[in-house]
This record gives structure tokens, C-alpha cells and sequence, in this order.
């Protein structure tokens, strides 16, 4: 199956980029199109800004276009997106199917005095529950949240429920770069699974300080190596993902059978 991420900067109100990189995308005959953090709204900081009725506003413009994409190209869409319900914030993931649209509400989030996302957005803080797991032609994706990259026990409910994919949508900034390939590449080879990463380019200038995003949307493949990769610039990467290949590398390495013979 062909899946695609899309590396861009903030989109803003326009579509002109998205409607563009759709087609693309459909012409190569992809199934799935993941997009990274911030893209269909402003940067976090600029976010705090902005009023709530702004906000709601761009969103559901957001929504509308890619409810329209998904059915008209027949293809799955996954984007952050920041919702507004009771006129509070939150952080979500949708996932438009060309019939159906399903929300995940990151459960983990970056809480730093200089990205404090956590005390800002009114996700709920509790026990952590599985990501968004849903399977299009054989091939079963979960959806996390870039930061929850970093938390075991939402990688116990890939293993628990046999995901050939997780889908990282993410917007890694500073010298963070070779951290987070690292870190995916060992998540993908302890599951397994691939893990396929979209994250966003451009920068934010806060008075003396640069937030450069500097791309590198990836897929790690089921034996930790990265066979695709994108440089910092505007881009589409498209790669296949295959069933059998998580499950032959499972039986090469025999992890989760270790396991399942200790439980």
C-alpha cells in the first residue's frame, strides 16, 4: 500500500498547496495521507494569541476542505487539527476517511516552561488509553502524537494490538534532529512496526529566538533502519508499507513471542 506525508510550513487559510499535493498524491495512487503538527493551524505560540472564535474558524474551514479532498480522491486524510468544544482548546488528531472521521485527543503533552502545551490546551491529564487504531486494506495504523513518541506504555498498545504502522505526526524544532531519528528507529525495531513520521518546515521568530522546523519526515521500516527521508524544504514523500514485511520481521526476531511466552 502507497502512504504519503506531507512536509509543509502553516498553511493558513489557503488550500491552494493542500489541493495540489492531493492530486499528486491520488495520481501516485495513495491510499493515506498524513500531515504534520501546526500545518492546518498557526504555530503553538502564535496560537496563544490568537482568540478562540479565530481559531474555531480556521479549523472548521480545515475540516470542510479535507472532508472534500478524502471523498473526492478516495483517500484517508490524518492532520492535527486544534479543536474547540465549550470554548476551550484541544489538542486533537482527525482522521477523514472518504465515509466516516474519527478524533484522537493527544493524551501526552509537551509541558516545558518554553512550550507548555499541556497547561494551555484542556486535554484531559489521565491514565493513558490506546492511540487511534484503524486498518485500511490489511495494513492496521495506530495515531499518536509526536511528543508521545517518548512514552512506553502507549508502544504496549501498538504490540497489544498487532499495528503494522504508527503514524507520527510531529514539529521537532532546535538540534532535536538526530535525537528523534534515533529514538524512532529503535521504537520501529523493538515493535517491529513501522513508523512513519511527518513533520512540518518553516520557522516561528520569537523577539530574539528562531523556532526553525527542520522537516525530515521518515520512515523507519520494521528492522529500525530509514529507508525514506526528506530534507528541511517543502515536500511529499511517498513510500509503500506492507503487511507481510511486519510480520516476516517478527518472526526473525522473535520479540513479541518472547513475551507472549512470559505472559
Amino acid at each position: 500500500m502507497k502512504i504519503a506525508a506531507l512536509q509543509l510550513p502553516s498553511m493558513g487559510m489557503s488550500s491552494t498547496r493542500l489541493y495540489k499535493y492531493v492530486r499528486n498524491a491520488h495520481r501516485q495512487g495513495v491510499r493515506l495521507l498524513l500531515l504534520g503538527e501546526y500545518l492546518l493551524n498557526p504555530f503553538f505560540k502564535e496560537i496563544e494569541q490568537c482568540s478562540t472564535a479565530m481559531i474555531q474558524e480556521q479549523s472548521d474551514h480545515q475540516l470542510s476542505i479535507l472532508k472534500e479532498l478524502a471523498r473526492e480522491y478516495h483517500m484517508s486524510i490524518v492532520a492535527p487539527i486544534i479543536l474547540v468544544r465549550k470554548k476551550q482548546l484541544f489538542k486533537s488528531i482527525v482522521k477523514i476517511a472518504p465515509s466516516s472521521v474519527a478524533y484522537y485527543d493527544q493524551q501526552v503533552l509537551i509541558n516545558y516552561p518554553h512550550w507548555n502545551e499541556e497547561k494551555f490546551f484542556a486535554n484531559a491529564i489521565a491514565p493513558l488509553q490506546s492511540p487511534l487504531v484503524f486498518t485500511i486494506d490489511n495494513v492496521k495504523f495506530a495515531v499518536m502524537g509526536g511528543f508521545e513518541l517518548h512514552f512506553d506504555e502507549l508502544w504496549r498498545y501498538v504490540s497489544e494490538k498487532n499495528v503494522d504502522v504508527v503514524l507520527l505526526p510531529s514539529m521537532a524544532t532546535f538540534d532535536s534532529n538526530q535525537r528523534w531519528k534515533e529514538l524512532i528507529k529503535m521504537r520501529a525495531f523493538t515493535k517491529n512496526c513501522y513508523v512513519f513520521r511527518a513533520n512540518r518546515v518553516g520557522e516561528y521568530v520569537e523577539q530574539e529566538h528562531v523556532w526553525q522546523f527542520y522537516g525530515n519526515s521518515l520512515l523507519a521500516l520494521p528492522d529500525g533502519t530509514i529507508e525514506s527521508e526528506l530534507q528541511d524544504f517543502e515536500e511529499l514523500l511517498v513510500v509503500e508499507v506492507e503487511h507481510a514485511n511486519v510480520v516476516e520481521a517478527r518472526r526473525i526476531w522473535g520479540f513479541k513471542e518472547s513475551m507472549r511466552r512470559r505472559s
